[in-house]
């Protein structure tokens, strides 16, 4: 299954995380969404909410930005 993939690079938190909430509402348990930013809040902010809400994060921080992968719990 290909990973989803939302952009959201230029917006500042909480858009990041509410984007990524109102996403993950659509997926099945396991499936895979990418969360491209460049708000250093969302690199506390989507794991902390990936976290709270069972699902696993990981963080890849690239020269434009940060990659979140995450897979829904």
């Amino acid at each position: 299954m290909p990973s989803e993939i939302i952009d959201a690079r230029g917006l500042k938190c909480p858009l990041p995380v509410l984007k990524m909430e109102k996403r993950l509402v659509s997926l099945t348990a396991g499936a895979t969404l990418t969360v491209l930013a460049t708000d250093p809040m969302a690199r506390i902010d989507i794991p902390l909410h990936c976290c709270q809400h069972g699902h696993a994060c990981s963080l890849e921080i690239k020269a434009d930005g940060m990659r979140f992968a995450i897979v829904k719990g």
